[in-house]
């Protein structure tokens, strides 16, 4: 499959952060799009929006006719597992080609309830019958950002010990994840993390920085079986993983609007 095959493409969580990114991706490359959405309506922009309820299962079987790529990139703090169960059992039997997933690095090694959903979400997409492609890009930017925010609220930053992070631009992990769907289904890929290893303490003071707030920092540990995962670095892929382009202070810079820090 390439991009001069053209067809249609479906994809869940398409207004979303990496969504949004995707959807022109797709479009570009000549495919029509039709994005499963609450609401059926037409947004002007040569894009199918179709009413389904992943979580319930309704209305599915009409969003994947005719659809030969499904792109699942809908999520959300919990539930993704029954979701996805629910897609891909309406999947199996039609003429879906690829059902291209996104899931997250160090899913199977975090014992958190939202890791342990979207462990259940690949699990579900892995053990179909549908031809499949897995991808785990490591965490967001943009996940970045809003962590260090909500920690900048507080009157003094926590900065908890041997927590770090190997952030990826979600434009980065949109073109990858066009390129796999416009290919053959290829089962599970190399993860894809960001440039640069960071500290979580490092992303906190490097958004201090660059909005030019002040605060006392406080260390903390993590306890129990997830901090020792953090500390060990098994929430990180060091080696044999596909890397991103676009750094965080790149990312930062642009959102913040003062120069890259370090220039």
């Amino acid at each position: 499959m390439s991009g001069g095959n053209v067809g249609t493409m479906l994809v869940t969580g398409g207004t979303g952060t990496l969504g949004r990114q995707v959807v022109p991706l797709v479009q570009d490359a000549g495919w029509k799009v039709r994005v499963l959405s609450r609401h059926a309506q037409d947004r002007g922009d040569d894009v199918e929006y179709v009413a389904a309820d992943l979580m319930q299962g309704d209305g599915l079987d009409t969003a994947l006719e005719g659809a030969e790529v499904v792109v699942h990139l809908a999520g959300g703090p919990k539930g993704d597992d029954v979701a996805t169960r629910n897609l891909v059992q309406a999947a199996e039997g039609t003429g879906v080609k690829n059902l291209v997933h996104v899931s997250v690095t160090a899913v199977d090694q975090l014992p958190l309830t939202y890791f342990k959903s979207k462990l259940g979400a690949e699990q579900a997409v892995r053990r179909s019958s549908v031809p499949w492609t897995v991808l785990r890009p490591a965490q967001f930017h943009d996940f970045a950002l809003k962590t260090v925010q909500a920690m900048a609220k507080l009157p003094v930053l926590p900065v908890p010990g041997g927590v770090r992070f190997q952030p990826v631009d979600a434009r980065d992990v949109a073109e990858r994840l066009v390129e796999l769907a416009l290919g053959e289904p290829a089962g599970l890929v190399p993860d894809l993390v960001g440039p640069k290893v960071y500290t979580l303490g490092e992303l906190a003071r490097d958004y201090l920085k660059a909005t030019g707030k002040r605060r006392l920092s406080l260390p903390v540990r993590v306890p129990g079986k997830i901090g020792k995962v953090y500390r060990s670095g098994g929430n990180l892929t060091l080696s044999g993983a596909d890397v991103g382009t676009r750094t965080w202070e790149d990312f930062l810079a642009a959102q913040t609007s003062v120069k890259p820090i370090g220039e």
